[in-house]
């Protein structure tokens, strides 16, 4: 049986993964765009910038962003001013260190997406007098409606999965920033091995239908496909 902090923590990351989802959808969308479309010599480091947190260990990133939201860093010093207080060991500094660590789960299925419309859709629209943000807005975003399906899922999935960044940021402090996977880890640090197992087998069985569910979708895709 899940116990009322059980509870509290899944409550608690499905908050966090539907804010990190929508905000991320929100800004990577054009970083997505501008990355499939531009030629710039800043492409190819904008781009390693954007993967990084597949190849880097989340505490490394973890220990930067505590760090740099620290009271002796410009940004804490900053939130302090405004008498906001630091922003390590709170939801906003959690809601920060997932918007970072999911980001090229955002960024890469959008810039895909966006890379296999091609140009030809633009330029068919442009030559029927429409603007550029009436062209992208009409054309190129329910073409990539696949993309932002995609992206969707691998930015809740992989929050609701966070631990060693949340764990550096956060903390585990109950109804603050606790979720499920640093309540795992409570419940394992504690000996409760039946709790701990009630939660991981619950995201265990999140993670498969996240799994199938997008292998379903690529198939249906694969079959509209001409």
């Amino acid at each position: 049986m899940l116990s009322p902090e059980d509870w509290a923590a899944i409550a608690l990351t499905l908050k966090l993964a539907s804010l990190t989802t929508v905000l991320l959808l929100m800004l990577c969308t054009p970083l997505a765009w501008w990355l499939a479309r531009t030629a710039s010599r800043w492409r190819a480091p904008v781009a390693a910038v954007v993967a990084l947190p597949l190849v880097l260990h989340p505490t490394v990133l973890g220990f930067y962003l505590l760090v740099a939201m620290g009271p002796a860093s410009p940004l804490g010093q900053f939130t302090q001013a405004m008498g906001w207080g630091t922003l390590s060991f709170t939801f906003s500094g959690l809601l920060i260190g997932s918007l970072l660590y999911s980001l090229p789960f955002a960024v890469q299925p959008l810039q895909h997406a966006f890379e296999a419309i091609g140009e030809r859709p633009m330029e068919v629209a442009a030559s029927l007098r429409a603007r550029p943000l009436d062209a992208f807005f009409h054309v190129a975003l329910p073409l990539a409606r696949p993309g932002f399906i995609t992206a969707a899922i691998l930015s809740f999935a992989h929050t609701v999965g966070e631990f060693g960044m949340v764990l550096m940021i956060g903390g585990n402090i109950p109804g603050k920033t606790r979720v499920v996977s640093t309540q795992i880890y409570g419940h394992v640090e504690g000996m409760a091995y039946a709790q701990a197992h009630a939660l991981a087998a619950g995201m265990l069985a999140f993670s498969f239908i996240v799994l199938l569910g997008l292998a379903l979708l690529r198939r249906d895709r694969a079959r509209v496909m001409p």
